[in-house]
């Protein structure tokens, strides 16, 4: 069977889930879905920062993140991801941070269903890709078993076919953005059950998954993807070394030595471009978690990454840290 590539997908984070970060992550696995941070309609309309756009071909399947409520503009903004070729556009309607909320988009949105019903239209209508929804259960007082039902039927109505739902409220009012990751309680029940009342949408869940084992849980159960995040990003050789066998049913597997190795061209091609080899390294930090040596590999590249001139080289001495064995012999380090 073929499974599609958001059956596991990792999450949109900002300042994380950059270009360099993607081609990591497609290093090691083939087939889950990536997704940019987001990126604002205003920035690429209005601003004309189609820089903020750049990806690796490598990358495919992959889809850029939204941020927006204008719906002409978005549908501009749509028009301009599909020029440059990715495979799914989402409109962000979960993330809390303040600036999210100071342009009237992200989670802020739950409270507007029918502008974000009227956001996914103009944006289908302008997308020759598929327009996917990512949201919240709700923010602040409302009361999700109300609103979410209603926001899923606005936007499936709206023409979406697929969305995402992080199984969390969004505290708007007192809670950071990093507190809004973890303190809100975890509702997958109320997820499941939109599931069972919405079988024409494709619903894939978010929040709190951190292992494979987890995650086939979830699809086993009957959801039709799971999203991870910050785990893919701090112990990225325990979920996306294995993703392709255990989620996608592939013969593949790689090591985390050999992703490293394979990273080469990329780091060589990137500081022959002027970059830094600490725009690539930072998102290597947390390749060898939990093995024997990982915190030799992180000290050397957190400390000197940033220095002029570090190059390859540096990887080397870093990779000397860690002794090569098969990941099943991985212990705590």
């Amino acid at each position: 069977m073929t499974y599609p590539a958001h059956r596991l997908s990792i999450a949109p984070m900002m300042d994380w889930t950059d270009r360099h970060c993607r081609y990591l992550h497609r290093l090691m696995s083939r087939r889950a879905l990536l997704y940019t941070e987001m990126v604002t309609a205003p920035a690429l309309v209005r601003g004309g920062a189609r820089h903020l756009l750049r990806y690796s071909p490598a990358e495919h399947p992959v889809a850029v993140q939204l941020g927006g409520s204008d719906p002409a503009e978005l549908a501009d903004a749509t028009a301009i991801c599909c020029e440059e070729g990715y495979d799914e556009v989402n409109l962000n309607v979960g993330c809390p941070s303040d600036r999210v909320q100071s342009g009237c988009f992200g989670a802020v949105l739950m409270e507007r269903p029918a502008l974000v019903a009227d956001c996914v239209a103009a944006m289908i209508k302008a997308s020759s890709v598929e327009v996917t929804v990512k949201c919240r259960i709700g923010v602040d007082n409302q009361n999700p078993d109300k609103v979410l039902p209603d926001f899923l039927a606005r936007v499936r109505d709206a023409g979406a076919r697929r969305v995402q739902i992080h199984a969390r409220k969004a505290w708007l009012q007192g809670l950071s953005p990093k507190e809004n990751r973890n303190i809100p309680p975890l509702n997958y029940a109320l997820v499941f059950k939109m599931k069972d009342a919405f079988q024409d949408l494709d619903i894939s869940i978010n929040g709190g998954i951190s292992s494979l084992a987890q995650a086939k849980e979830m699809l086993a159960a009957g959801l039709d993807g799971v999203m991870i995040g910050r785990a893919t990003y701090h112990t990225p050789s325990d979920i996306l070394l294995d993703v392709d066998r255990e989620i996608f049913g592939e013969i593949t597997h790689k090591s985390a030595h050999q992703v490293v190795r394979e990273m080469r061209p990329y780091i060589d091609a990137h500081i022959a471009e002027g970059g830094k080899l600490m725009s690539v390294s930072r998102h290597m930090l947390g390749l060898f978690a939990g093995r024997p040596g990982a915190r030799g590999w992180r000290r050397m590249l957190s400390e000197n990454g940033h220095r002029a001139g570090a190059d390859w080289g540096l990887i080397e001495q870093a990779l000397d840290c860690v002794e090569e064995f098969p990941e099943s012999a991985a212990t705590t380090a």
